[in-house]
Protein backbone atom coordinates (compact mmCIF):
# COMPACT_ATOMS: atom_id res chain seq x y z
CA UNK A 1 0.00 0.00 0.00
CA UNK A 2 2.81 2.59 0.99
CA UNK A 3 4.08 1.34 -2.48
CA UNK A 4 0.86 2.67 -4.36
CA UNK A 5 0.92 6.07 -2.35
CA UNK A 6 4.34 7.04 -3.41
CA UNK A 7 3.57 5.81 -7.29
CA UNK A 8 2.39 8.82 -9.43
CA UNK A 9 -1.51 9.33 -8.51
CA UNK A 10 -3.37 8.07 -12.01
CA UNK A 11 -1.35 4.34 -11.42
CA UNK A 12 -1.82 4.29 -7.68
CA UNK A 13 -5.59 4.31 -8.92
CA UNK A 14 -5.23 2.22 -11.52
CA UNK A 15 -3.54 0.11 -8.90
CA UNK A 16 -6.07 0.73 -6.22
CA UNK A 17 -9.11 -0.05 -8.75
CA UNK A 18 -7.40 -3.37 -9.94
CA UNK A 19 -6.81 -4.47 -6.22
CA UNK A 20 -10.66 -3.79 -5.48
CA UNK A 21 -11.83 -5.74 -8.73
CA UNK A 22 -9.85 -8.88 -7.37
CA UNK A 23 -11.34 -8.71 -3.82
CA UNK A 24 -14.91 -8.56 -5.73
CA UNK A 25 -13.93 -11.41 -7.91
CA UNK A 26 -12.57 -13.51 -4.73
CA UNK A 27 -15.48 -12.38 -2.69
CA UNK A 28 -17.59 -13.81 -5.53
CA UNK A 29 -16.06 -17.35 -6.33
CA UNK A 30 -16.82 -18.10 -2.23
CA UNK A 31 -19.91 -16.84 -2.06
CA UNK A 32 -22.35 -18.80 -0.61
CA UNK A 33 -26.76 -18.99 -0.05
CA UNK A 34 -27.43 -19.34 3.73
CA UNK A 35 -30.23 -21.57 4.32
CA UNK A 36 -31.44 -21.76 8.31
CA UNK A 37 -27.91 -21.68 8.46
CA UNK A 38 -26.65 -23.55 6.47
CA UNK A 39 -24.06 -22.41 4.08
CA UNK A 40 -24.28 -23.45 0.47
CA UNK A 41 -21.21 -22.73 -1.30
CA UNK A 42 -21.78 -21.04 -4.85
CA UNK A 43 -19.71 -24.05 -7.03
CA UNK A 44 -19.19 -27.43 -5.57
CA UNK A 45 -16.81 -29.76 -7.75
CA UNK A 46 -18.44 -33.64 -8.33
CA UNK A 47 -16.08 -35.85 -10.44
CA UNK A 48 -14.60 -34.12 -13.72
CA UNK A 49 -17.70 -31.23 -13.35
CA UNK A 50 -17.61 -28.04 -11.47
CA UNK A 51 -21.82 -27.37 -10.52
CA UNK A 52 -23.15 -24.46 -10.04
CA UNK A 53 -25.21 -23.65 -7.30
CA UNK A 54 -28.98 -23.71 -8.93
CA UNK A 55 -31.59 -22.88 -5.87
CA UNK A 56 -31.56 -23.74 -2.05
CA UNK A 57 -34.13 -23.95 0.65
CA UNK A 58 -35.93 -25.07 3.49
CA UNK A 59 -38.32 -28.20 4.14
CA UNK A 60 -40.63 -27.87 6.73
CA UNK A 61 -43.49 -30.31 8.29
CA UNK A 62 -46.15 -28.70 10.56
CA UNK A 63 -44.09 -25.84 12.35
CA UNK A 64 -40.44 -27.72 12.33
CA UNK A 65 -37.53 -27.24 10.16
CA UNK A 66 -36.99 -30.48 8.27
CA UNK A 67 -33.59 -30.04 6.17
CA UNK A 68 -32.20 -27.40 4.00
CA UNK A 69 -31.37 -28.84 0.40
CA UNK A 70 -29.82 -27.41 -2.38
CA UNK A 71 -29.63 -28.48 -5.91
CA UNK A 72 -26.65 -28.30 -7.93
CA UNK A 73 -26.44 -28.56 -11.93
CA UNK A 74 -24.03 -27.63 -14.93
CA UNK A 75 -26.03 -24.82 -16.07
CA UNK A 76 -28.83 -22.82 -13.97
CA UNK A 77 -32.20 -23.82 -15.24
CA UNK A 78 -35.38 -22.11 -13.88
CA UNK A 79 -38.05 -24.65 -15.05
CA UNK A 80 -38.29 -28.04 -13.69
CA UNK A 81 -39.01 -29.56 -17.31
CA UNK A 82 -35.32 -28.02 -18.26
CA UNK A 83 -33.77 -29.46 -15.18
CA UNK A 84 -35.18 -32.51 -15.33
CA UNK A 85 -33.63 -32.43 -19.10
CA UNK A 86 -30.33 -31.72 -18.86
CA UNK A 87 -27.58 -34.06 -19.45
CA UNK A 88 -24.52 -33.88 -17.33
CA UNK A 89 -23.88 -34.32 -13.38
CA UNK A 90 -26.16 -33.37 -10.83
CA UNK A 91 -26.28 -33.49 -7.23
CA UNK A 92 -29.15 -32.72 -4.26
CA UNK A 93 -26.82 -32.07 -1.18
CA UNK A 94 -29.24 -32.14 1.89
CA UNK A 95 -28.55 -31.28 5.22
CA UNK A 96 -30.79 -32.30 8.38
CA UNK A 97 -31.86 -29.73 10.44
CA UNK A 98 -33.22 -32.48 13.23
CA UNK A 99 -32.50 -35.72 13.91
CA UNK A 100 -34.48 -38.67 11.27
CA UNK A 101 -34.79 -42.19 10.92
CA UNK A 102 -33.55 -43.72 8.31
CA UNK A 103 -37.20 -45.27 7.88
CA UNK A 104 -38.35 -41.87 8.19
CA UNK A 105 -36.52 -40.39 5.46
CA UNK A 106 -36.87 -43.12 2.95
CA UNK A 107 -40.95 -43.57 3.83
CA UNK A 108 -40.80 -39.53 2.99
CA UNK A 109 -38.04 -40.44 -0.64
CA UNK A 110 -41.23 -43.73 -1.63
CA UNK A 111 -44.12 -41.10 -1.24
CA UNK A 112 -42.51 -38.92 -3.13
CA UNK A 113 -42.34 -40.81 -6.35
CA UNK A 114 -44.86 -42.01 -5.78
CA UNK A 115 -47.04 -39.38 -5.68
CA UNK A 116 -45.33 -38.39 -8.82
CA UNK A 117 -45.39 -40.91 -11.03
CA UNK A 118 -47.85 -43.81 -12.20
CA UNK A 119 -47.97 -46.87 -11.22
CA UNK A 120 -46.79 -47.61 -15.20
CA UNK A 121 -43.62 -45.23 -14.29
CA UNK A 122 -42.86 -46.87 -11.33
CA UNK A 123 -42.80 -50.29 -12.47
CA UNK A 124 -39.27 -50.49 -13.99
CA UNK A 125 -38.08 -48.64 -11.29
CA UNK A 126 -39.02 -50.58 -8.43
CA UNK A 127 -35.97 -53.01 -8.30
CA UNK A 128 -33.69 -49.84 -8.24
CA UNK A 129 -35.93 -47.72 -5.87
CA UNK A 130 -35.88 -51.18 -3.50
CA UNK A 131 -32.26 -51.10 -4.03
CA UNK A 132 -31.83 -47.54 -2.82
CA UNK A 133 -34.23 -47.79 0.26
CA UNK A 134 -31.60 -50.22 1.71
CA UNK A 135 -28.66 -48.50 1.44
CA UNK A 136 -30.87 -45.37 3.42
CA UNK A 137 -32.56 -48.39 6.31
CA UNK A 138 -28.74 -49.38 6.52
CA UNK A 139 -27.66 -45.58 8.08
CA UNK A 140 -30.42 -46.26 11.22
CA UNK A 141 -30.53 -42.66 11.58
CA UNK A 142 -29.55 -39.31 10.41
CA UNK A 143 -28.59 -36.81 13.14
CA UNK A 144 -28.92 -33.40 13.33
CA UNK A 145 -26.50 -31.51 10.73
CA UNK A 146 -25.43 -34.85 8.68
CA UNK A 147 -24.60 -34.01 4.97
CA UNK A 148 -26.49 -36.40 2.59
CA UNK A 149 -26.03 -35.69 -1.24
CA UNK A 150 -27.99 -37.71 -4.13
CA UNK A 151 -25.49 -37.47 -7.00
CA UNK A 152 -25.50 -38.48 -10.91
CA UNK A 153 -22.91 -39.25 -12.40
CA UNK A 154 -23.51 -39.94 -16.39
CA UNK A 155 -20.22 -42.62 -16.24
CA UNK A 156 -21.65 -44.35 -12.94
CA UNK A 157 -25.30 -43.62 -11.63
CA UNK A 158 -27.46 -42.41 -8.84
CA UNK A 159 -24.87 -42.34 -5.59
CA UNK A 160 -26.03 -41.59 -1.99
CA UNK A 161 -23.32 -40.47 0.51
CA UNK A 162 -23.63 -39.28 4.13
CA UNK A 163 -21.16 -37.00 5.46
CA UNK A 164 -18.53 -37.70 1.97
CA UNK A 165 -19.41 -42.08 2.72
CA UNK A 166 -20.66 -43.89 0.09
CA UNK A 167 -23.89 -45.48 0.85
CA UNK A 168 -24.70 -49.25 -1.54
CA UNK A 169 -23.41 -49.01 -4.93
CA UNK A 170 -24.33 -46.67 -7.67
CA UNK A 171 -27.50 -47.32 -9.14
CA UNK A 172 -27.85 -47.23 -12.81
CA UNK A 173 -30.16 -44.90 -15.25
CA UNK A 174 -30.54 -41.49 -15.61
CA UNK A 175 -34.16 -42.30 -15.57
CA UNK A 176 -34.16 -43.03 -11.59
CA UNK A 177 -32.18 -39.79 -11.18
CA UNK A 178 -35.01 -38.00 -12.68
CA UNK A 179 -37.61 -39.90 -10.43
CA UNK A 180 -35.47 -38.74 -7.07
CA UNK A 181 -35.71 -35.06 -8.35
CA UNK A 182 -39.53 -35.35 -9.06
CA UNK A 183 -39.87 -35.32 -5.30
CA UNK A 184 -38.87 -32.19 -5.08
CA UNK A 185 -39.61 -31.00 -8.43
CA UNK A 186 -42.35 -32.87 -9.36
CA UNK A 187 -46.06 -31.69 -10.65
CA UNK A 188 -47.05 -33.20 -6.77
CA UNK A 189 -43.71 -31.39 -5.18
CA UNK A 190 -43.20 -32.59 -1.30
CA UNK A 191 -42.63 -28.57 -0.73
CA UNK A 192 -44.53 -25.95 -3.24
CA UNK A 193 -42.09 -23.30 -2.19
CA UNK A 194 -39.07 -25.41 -2.00
CA UNK A 195 -39.37 -26.42 -5.46
CA UNK A 196 -39.59 -22.66 -6.34
CA UNK A 197 -36.40 -22.05 -4.51
CA UNK A 198 -34.29 -24.66 -5.62
CA UNK A 199 -35.47 -22.96 -8.83
CA UNK A 200 -34.10 -20.20 -8.25
CA UNK A 201 -37.32 -18.00 -8.16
Amino acid sequence: MRKLLLAKPWVALRQLRALALLLCLTGAAHATVDIAGVKFADKEKLGQSELTLNGAGLRTKLVFKVYAVGLYLAEKKTSAADVLGQSGAKRLHIVTLRELSAKQFSDALLEGIQKNHSDAETEPLKARIEEFKNAILGLKTAAKGDVVTIDWLPEGGTRLSVNGKQQGRDIAGDDFYRALLKIWLGAKPAQDDLKEALLGK
